[in-house]
């Protein structure tokens, strides 16, 4: 079964060309202010540009009004939404409508009881990605190099389409594939030198390790 990798955060031509060439199903650009991964929308469009045919261009915001979407979809064209606050599943609703574009939404896991709002959002939003719970004190909703039990997910259907993120890195991917066997993966702090500073060298180290643990 295909394995969907998405590497979120990207900011540069050099590592959206490294994301590429390792075999990115998904190129994600961050339009979040607080986050030290923030690009513009014209800057998504240029780097996009690459993935043209190669990668889905994924736009990520947190809260965001219809205005600053706009703003985002009229610029960068990406190819799907990606809701990462706390948006109701009638927001995702109304995103999806609005724009005509696929949506996947974040939920926050940190415990069994999480995973109870998945039912709620698993028929409106076209994908879900299962990031980790922030720590406390964290301005950043994801990309805080923090993971979760990936045991818990063995209580999910089957059939869900998401992404698991959280923490994931080089060292540790083979063990989150082994546990939850997920549909896609999603890294973006696991592929840094430093906060928002994305490195060629544990990029292809990412994928690397990918290929060895699928064999």
């Amino acid at each position: 079964m295909p394995l969907d990798i998405k590497i979120c955060g990207l900011s540069t031509p050099e590592t959206v060309a490294a994301a590429l060439d390792g075999g990115a199903t998904h190129v994600g650009f961050i339009f979040f202010p607080k986050s030290p991964r923030n690009v513009t929308p014209e800057l998504a469009r240029r780097l996009r540009e690459a993935a043209a045919g190669r990668a889905q261009a994924v736009a990520v915001t947190v809260d965001a009004d219809d205005a600053f979407l706009d703003g985002i979809v009229a610029a960068m064209q990406p190819d799907m939404l990606q809701l990462h606050g706390h948006e109701t599943p009638a927001r995702v609703g109304e995103v999806r409508e609005r724009y005509k574009l696929p949506v996947m939404k974040a939920l926050s896991i940190s415990a069994s009881a999480d995973l109870l709002h998945v039912a709620a959002y698993a028929n409106i939003a076209d994908r879900l990605l299962l990031d980790a719970k922030p720590p406390a004190g964290s301005d950043l909703p994801g990309g805080n190099g923090v993971s979760f039990d990936w045991r818990l997910l063995a209580a999910l259907d089957p059939g869900l389409d998401y992404l698991l993120s959280g923490g994931l890195n080089a060292g540790n991917v083979a063990d989150a594939l082994r546990i939850a066997n997920p549909p896609g993966i999603d890294v973006s702090s696991g592929v840094e030198l430093a906060p928002g500073v994305k490195d060629v060298g544990l990029i292809a180290a990412f994928f690397a390790a990918v290929r060895a643990a699928r064999g």
